[in-house]
This record gives C-alpha cells, structure tokens and sequence, in this order.
C-alpha cells in the first residue's frame, strides 16, 4: 500500500509545478544522470500535454511516478535509431499529430521506494488509453535492458533478450514490459549514451491497440525475440 492505500495514489497530467518534483525523482531513480531539465519538461506539455502524466500521493501531491509521450510518423525513422532521435534530443519537438500513428513512450519512472505497487502498471495504463482515445495503431518505445552489465561478459545483447522473454534471465526493466503485453521487435545498440547498467542497449518494443489492430501488424512482428507460445498463436506453421 501507499500511505495507507492505493486510493491515496492519482495518475494526472503533468504540471508545471510537478517540474521539480520530477526533478527530485529522477535523481533518485538515475544518481548518475541529469534529471529532466524545466526546460525540457515545459516543451512537453507545450507540444503534447495529453501525453505527460505523473503519479501523486498525498495532500501535497508529492511525485512518486512519472511518464512521457509522443506521436510519431513511425516511417520516418529507422528502428534502431537512438533515444535522442526518437526525442529530439529530450525536447519532443518532432511530435506529430497529423501523420503520426504510433504513441512513442519516452520515459517510465517509479520511485524505487515505491515498486510493487503497481504505480508503473498505471503509467503504462495512462499511455495505453491514450493511445486507445487517440485511435493510434500501437505504442512504441525503447526498454533498457536495465540488467545486461550483468550478463554481458558470457552472452549478446540477443541473446540476452531471448533469455528474457523465455524467463531464465529477469531484466527489471524489460521483464516489465513483457508482463505488460508488450512484444520485442528488436535489439538496438547505441539506444543511450553513458548509460553503464545497459551498456547502452535497449529492446524496441510494441504494444498493438486491440482497437485498431489488423492481422498483418502481427504478422509484421519479427519472431526471434516473440515467445514461443505468442509465435505459435500469432504466426501459425511457423
């Protein structure tokens, strides 16, 4: 429970005086990394405040969570390009509502205090409405595979990812995902810079509006990195 329940946690859009509390929290969840910037934040909510929710507890609203969204026109990149591309570089200036049919998260943050509670499963939910409200065909974005220093001497970043999906490895970061119904469509190299936990590797992964979606999308998915059973529902004689 949070401060003696879950009704005492709230999801809502991010304001300007959440900047310093989401400040705060990423110094706790990222020590090595410079928190998100005023400056970054205020260009959030200035090209896509419907995308930019944080979690709250208490009657001073203290932030406990924290995410970040964008639209983008998926054909305009390539799937291995870094986080900064997929950000302008943080700014989220290349948001784009009118091509655009694919909700990029950007950014998940709990407080470490605070995992097991579900807080992230509800960002996550947030997004997914979102996406869902906005008719978007899927959700996108870059899991860091937040445990690969760990297993990096003895194995590929790949197979790594096999590992995980296949639940001999748990990856903090990417686990979470896979138990959010998201599937990998990639390993991508060079996703962060100076990131020493993930050696700068992350998985893209997809979440498919169960509004919108078409068999093909699922057939468009690579199958190394989908689980067997998920390969046996979704592409059938494979």
């Amino acid at each position: 429970m949070i401060n003696g329940g879950e009704s005492a946690l709230r999801i809502r859009n991010t304001e300007a005086r959440d900047f310093k509390g989401i400040g705060d929290l990423c110094r706790r969840v990222y020590p090595e990394t410079p928190p998100w910037s005023p400056e970054q934040l205020d260009s959030h909510r200035r090209v896509f405040p419907d995308g930019q929710f944080v979690g709250v507890v208490g009657e001073d609203e203290r932030v406990v969570g924290m995410s970040s969204s964008l639209v983008i026109h998926w054909d305009s990149y390539d799937m291995f390009d870094s986080w900064d591309v997929f950000t302008a570089n943080g700014l989220l200036t290349n948001h784009d509502p009118v091509r655009g049919h694919t909700l990029y998260g950007n950014e998940v943050i709990v407080d470490p205090a605070l995992q097991g509670h579900g807080l992230g499963h509800q960002l996550l939910g947030a997004q997914k409405d979102l996406a869902q409200r906005q008719q978007l065909r899927r959700m996108r974005g870059g899991a860091r595979l937040r445990d690969y220093h760990s297993h990096a001497r003895r194995m590929t970043a790949p197979d790594y990812v096999v590992a995980v999906v296949h639940g001999q490895i748990v990856d903090h970061t990417l686990t979470f995902h896979l138990h959010e119904q998201f599937h990998i469509m990639a390993v991508v190299p060079h996703y962060l810079s100076d990131d020493s936990e993930t050696m700068g590797y992350a998985a893209l992964v997809e979440w498919l509006n169960p509004d919108t979606v078409q068999p093909a999308h699922y057939r468009e998915r690579p199958t190394r990195f989908l689980h067997r059973d998920v390969v046996a529902r979704d592409h059938p004689g494979r």
